[in-house]
């Protein structure tokens, strides 16, 4: 594996915790490895035989329906932290959605070092309880929210997790552009609408100036506070 030191991530990832010294001795235990879009990682019911950082790119966590349908229940986006540790099987598949590059560690050198290293284990409990949260809000998004409400939503998340250009405007706040990792299809799929119900969205929120759409899977956020209003 390349050397951390000059890893994108390395100071938001899990690896924040560990000092010099024991970021070279996690770098021992593991390597780095690119996926093209569309390729997996993990499967969903295999046993737990690796965990990951994400250096690079998007990827989808995903679980299969009794009747064969792909359910994408979450995303995960640079310095997150994917795989089940202290686990013996995966509860869901992970695919990259666009190129991606990860840190990957066989699972059980990956529990014996964490075990070593508290600092480490501390920062899991951290991740843990932050996707948690991040859960309870997903909760409420597809259980209470609206169609409109859940669209606005969904383009604030990805704002956030994965930024995007600023566009300076003299006449108010900078437009933000987002190259979104997902069709309108998996955006759906995500938000528990139909792709038709997505679309009349996307149009509506462009009509009232809200965002424009510069391409399938570009968006310009020209109003944020009225998309933050929107999402409620």
């Amino acid at each position: 594996m390349s050397s951390c030191d000059t890893c994108v991530v390395r100071n938001r990832a899990i690896c924040s915790a560990l000092d010099s010294q024991e970021i070279g001795a996690l770098n021992t235990i593991g390597r780095t490895r690119t996926l093209a879009p569309g390729e997996s990682l993990i499967w969903e019911g295999d046993d737990s035989v690796l965990v990951a950082n994400v250096i690079d790119g998007v990827l989808k966590l995903s679980t299969g329906t009794e009747d064969g349908r792909e359910q994408i229940v979450g995303m995960v986006f640079p310095s997150d932290f994917i795989g089940r540790p202290f686990g013996k099987t995966t509860g869901h598949g992970v695919t990259a959605l666009t190129e991606a590059r990860v840190c990957v560690f066989n699972r059980r050198d990956f529990d014996s070092f964490a075990r070593e290293h508290p600092a480490l284990e501390h920062k899991l409990l951290q991740r843990t309880l932050g996707e948690l949260d991040r859960t309870r809000r997903w909760m409420l998004l597809l259980g209470r929210k609206s169609a409109s409400e859940k669209v606005a939503s969904f383009l604030l998340e990805m704002g956030e997790r994965i930024g995007g250009t600023s566009c300076e405007d003299s006449d108010g706040p900078a437009e933000i552009l987002l190259e979104l990792p997902v069709s309108r299809q998996q955006i759906a799929d995500v938000l528990g609408l139909t792709i038709e119900t997505v679309s009349r969205q996307f149009t509506r929120l462009k009509a009232e100036g809200v965002i424009d759409l510069p391409s399938r899977r570009a968006v310009l956020i020209r109003d944020r506070f009225a998309l933050a209003a929107e999402a409620g």
